[in-house]
């Protein structure tokens, strides 16, 4: 059979029981416990997932400072303008 036979097999037969509220409750129950729950995973904030990244580098750069102090020193940096002899 066909995944879109099997769906329409599946609803037939699930429809006698759609009038029955004990029935549906039953049927979602075994319909979850087939689909295993996914994990949720956290989210990490810009400031987390920058953290991390830098956590790596933080040592090389002669420091142990956050991601915040990196980036605020790497802006301040950023801004600083050289000037350069030219011939």
């Amino acid at each position: 059979m066909t995944a879109i036979e099997l769906r329409a097999e599946l609803f037939r037969e699930m429809s006698p029981l759609l009038d029955n509220e004990s029935a549906m409750t039953k049927m979602l129950a075994f319909v979850k416990s087939l689909v295993p729950a996914k994990k949720r995973v956290k989210r990490m904030t810009a400031n987390e997932r920058l953290d991390a990244a830098l956590s790596k580098f933080s040592g090389d750069f002669g420091g142990n400072k956050d991601a915040m102090e990196i980036a605020q020193e790497l802006r301040q940096g950023a801004d600083m303008v050289r000037e350069v002899e030219t011939w």
